[in-house]
C-alpha cells in the first residue's frame, strides 16, 4: 500500500475543505482508497492531507493529473505544495 502526503497553505480553510469534499468522486476514480485531512494546531490554513493507493505508481499518476493543479488553484492553495510518497511496511 502506498500513501501520498501533501502539505500546503490555503487562503481560506472552509472554502478549501468544501471544495476538497466535492472532489471525492475524482479521488475514487483515480484509485484513492482512503484519505484524510489534518489542520495545523497553530495555523488553520496550514493543512496536510493523505491519500492511500494500492500502488506507488497509482499515487504518482494521481499527482500528475493535469486537472489537479487547476482544482488546487481554484480552491485557494497558496504556493507550491510539499508532496511526498511512502510505502506502508
Amino acid at each position: 500500500m502506498a500513501t501520498l502526503f501533501v502539505r500546503h497553505t490555503v487562503s481560506d480553510f472552509d472554502k478549501w475543505k468544501s471544495g476538497y469534499d466535492e472532489q471525492d468522486a475524482l479521488r475514487k476514480q483515480h484509485g484513492v482508497t482512503s484519505d484524510g485531512v489534518y489542520q495545523s494546531a497553530d495555523d488553520p490554513n496550514d493543512i496536510t492531507v493523505y491519500h492511500e493507493f494500492g500502488t506507488i505508481e497509482g499515487a504518482r499518476a494521481f499527482v500528475a493529473l493535469p486537472e489537479l493543479k487547476t482544482i488546487m488553484e481554484k480552491l485557494g492553495v497558496v504556493g507550491a505544495p510539499q508532496i511526498w510518497f511512502t510505502n506502508r511496511v
